[in-house]
């Protein structure tokens, strides 16, 4: 079936009382049939062929509509598809970067206490390498400290 390009909606009844159809309605016109006749007779054969053509018309919409919509789905689907595709290959890079630089990916703690040094006499003695009694890192060593 051939796609209907224009409304047959649209479309206007011709004059087939005038001029340019004579021949036309001459083949109708009989002993039987008068002028008036025929002019409605071709009148209702176009009504009847415009009916058929906008019902035409309406079932192309109805298909196009849905060719439309479906068409809509397929993009979104595929849209959505490559949107996750895209995530997950950046969780895999991601998981990879991971795997190969794992001190990139550790935590910093931050410790909520402040950090607690020793003495310079302590710190002193440790550089050199000297012994160092406990008590200069016991509580009560640092406060004297």
């Amino acid at each position: 079936m051939d796609r209907i390009r224009q409304d047959p909606n649209l479309e206007v009844c011709p004059d087939y009382a005038s001029d340019a159809f004579a021949q036309t309605r001459a083949l109708l016109e009989n002993d039987q049939v008068n002028q008036e006749q025929a002019v409605q007779m071709l009148r209702n054969i176009w009504e009847a062929n415009n009916n058929a053509a906008k019902a035409r018309w309406q079932v192309q919409r109805e298909e196009d509509r849905r060719r439309q919509e479906d068409h809509r789905l397929r993009n979104e689907e595929e849209q959505a598809d490559r949107e996750r595709l895209q995530i997950e290959e950046a969780e895999a890079a991601l998981k990879e970067d991971r795997k190969k630089n794992k001190f990139k990916y550790t935590p910093i703690i931050v410790p909520n206490e402040p950090t607690v040094i020793p003495s310079s006499y302590a710190t002193r003695k440790l550089d050199k390498g000297e012994y160092v009694e406990l008590w200069y890192f016991t509580n009560a060593g640092l406060e004297e400290a």
